[in-house]
């Protein structure tokens, strides 16, 4: 049975996990350093729980207890369930939940990067984006349009932040992803080095008068392929760009020079995807 847990106040230290959860910086800097992150939803709570990831403890609103809420409760019986009145739980989080239910869960170690990529045949690069709606986007997808992993650079924005597992509905949890080095020193020259060393052509999407249009027959037939996006903004640094093997651009119309990276991504991830035998 769930552990059922009336909040009538703001001072149950059990709760405290999901305290404030709209200061964005606070929450990136204590999420993993306390080893937990925080899903949004029962549709992604599912996805998280049925590809392993561990509950910490649940916060519902009171009359969600008879729905889906209840259901992700009954899946996860020997963790504490805090619930309590909408406007309550919304003085606690500092926000009103979205569809009414939000679990706290354990991090598990990310795997390392080159056993991540080891049968990998197309994999995406995220260097330096920092917009969590971007990230969430882009794992969305990258799960759907047929990428085997996620690299994401040591700058990028965490995808287990509340808000890009809320925009990638969950697909966080169901692509292979890790992180391509551990400080910023190791992108870009150790991390392309790695892609290179086990057996991936690099290909920078950049804004270049010299760089490929992306229907170049020579980017699908790729045996194994890395796509390689950049922040928001300024896009692909120039070291990135001179070290890979190829730059691509997406051809455009109407004098529209560039997409949002998000957008970009779908567009490479789709035209890029590995060939129908390789599926």
């Amino acid at each position: 049975m769930p552990q059922l847990i009336e909040l009538t106040d703001l001072s149950c230290e059990g709760a405290a996990v999901f305290a404030q959860l709209t200061n964005a910086q606070l929450r990136s800097r204590l999420e993993p350093e306390k080893g937990v992150f925080i899903a949004e939803s029962p549709k992604v709570i599912d996805r998280a729980l049925d590809a392993g990831y561990r509950p910490l403890a649940l916060l519902m609103e009171r009359g969600k207890l008879a729905g889906a809420g209840g259901r992700i409760a009954a899946r996860c019986p020997d963790v504490p369930v805090y619930t309590g009145a909408r406007e309550l739980l919304a003085q606690l989080t500092g926000y009103t939940l979205t569809r009414g239910v939000l679990c706290a869960m354990h991090r598990p170690p990310l795997p390392d990067a080159a056993a991540l990529c080891a049968g990998a045949k197309r994999v995406a690069v995220l260097e330096n984006i920092v917009d969590a709606t971007n990230i969430g986007a882009i794992f969305r997808s990258a799960a759907a349009l047929g990428m085997d992993a996620v690299l994401v650079t040591p700058s990028c924005c965490d995808p287990l932040c509340r808000r890009a597992i809320r925009v990638s509905m969950g697909t966080v949890f169901q692509i292979p992803w890790t992180r391509i080095g551990q400080t910023a020193a190791d992108w870009p020259a150790a991390g392309l080095a790695l892609l290179g060393d086990l057996g991936f052509r690099t290909a920078a999407m950049a804004l270049r008068s010299d760089a490929l249009s992306l229907d170049d027959p020579r980017l699908p037939a790729a045996e194994k392929l890395a796509i390689i996006l950049g922040t928001e903004g300024d896009g692909l640094a120039a070291d990135t760009i001179a070290r890979c093997d190829w730059t691509v651009r997406i051809p455009m119309a109407h004098g529209v020079d560039s997409l949002n990276v998000a957008a970009a991504s779908a567009v490479a991830f789709w035209q890029l995807r590995r060939a129908p035998e390789d599926r």
